[in-house]
């Protein structure tokens, strides 16, 4: 793969993450939600941290972790060049794009984001208001959306421990650049042979 169509790939998956970050953002309210289907639903939520919700706390600990992504999307970045430098089988590179992709539509909500839109709160967002953003640079919150409730039911009694409890598959909250990665990583294990493949000094 050229890296021609790895940047466009790239550019693909940047474009749809985020147009659709910014239509959340300037359409809802924070907590809003709209049911598409019972077990698919559109669900706005901000995420001040890293994945599944954690946080990291004070503001220096939001700043180390958006430092801390910027300095892996370059090695990422490395990578991808590197790996279609060598003509790396089209599995890897499409899987690199992917999470480079990714990586970076969440990282431009960390870094720009607080600056761009206004607070969500009771209120709909609008971009670049007059009183300032939300935040400041490099503290901005990362916007989710899609939700996949497949199973929101009480578990059955005779289930040992968690029978009788309210229970709920699959409840985070994320977004496309979340599913870029996480389909890059199905690829990877799923053709792991094809992606990396053994050499004849290995074999």
């Amino acid at each position: 793969m050229t890296l021609k169509k790895a940047s466009l790939i790239i550019a693909l998956v940047l474009i749809i993450d985020q147009v659709s970050k910014i239509y959340i953002k300037t359409n809802f309210v924070l907590g809003q939600e709209v049911y598409v289907f019972e077990w698919f639903r559109i669900l706005f939520v901000e995420n001040e941290g890293m994945a599944w919700g954690a946080k990291i706390p004070g503001t220096y600990g939001k700043l180390a972790l958006t430092l801390f992504r910027i300095v892996a999307i370059a090695g990422i970045g490395y990578w991808l060049w590197d790996s279609i430098k060598k003509q790396a089988p089209k599995i890897l590179v499409l899987s690199i794009s992917l999470i480079f992709a990714g990586a970076l539509g969440n990282i431009i909500d960390s870094v720009f984001y607080g600056i761009i839109f206004g607070d969500s709160h009771q209120q709909v967002a609008s971009m670049f208001p007059a009183e300032g953003g939300y935040g400041t640079l490099f503290h901005g919150k990362v916007v989710d959306m899609l939700y996949f409730p497949l199973y929101n039911d009480t578990l059955p009694s005779w289930i040992p421990f968690w029978g009788g409890q309210h229970f709920t598959f699959f409840d985070p909250v994320f977004n496309v650049a979340d599913s870029s990665i996480s389909i890059a990583v199905a690829l990877l294990l799923i053709f792991n042979k094809k992606a990396f493949p053994k050499t004849e000094e290995e074999e």
